[in-house]
């Protein structure tokens, strides 16, 4: 039996989140994010990942660009939020590069 090949659109959108993580500091926004469960200022993260704000706004610019975190305007500033649906789906992502059985997609990610 031949395995049939992972479709081009979604290999690029799996290589996108994991090109997303793959630096140790957008890991920890990540996780950060996702532990406090609520949306946050970048001067909350700021403090929490200990890295200048111009370093935390650039990884939260490439969080966002792949979804993993939601950007929110609370008047002049921004809050950044966990995107649970997007983090939800990562853990299949890798499993299906890894070569188990996809799993029926989630919706907004």
């Amino acid at each position: 039996m031949v395995a049939e090949l992972l479709h081009r659109s979604v290999a690029e959108q799996y290589a996108s989140w994991f090109r997303a993580l793959a630096d140790p500091s957008r890991v920890q926004i990540v996780e950060y994010l996702a532990r406090q469960g609520r949306p946050m200022s970048v001067g909350e993260i700021v403090t929490a990942v200990g890295l200048a704000q111009s370093t935390v706004s650039q990884h939260l610019k490439i969080l966002a660009d792949v979804r993993f975190v939601l950007v929110e305007q609370v008047g002049t500033a921004r809050h950044y939020r966990i995107n649970d649906a997007c983090i939800n789906c990562f853990p299949s992502a890798a499993d299906v590069v890894m070569g188990k059985p996809a799993p029926t997609p989630i919706e907004g990610c």
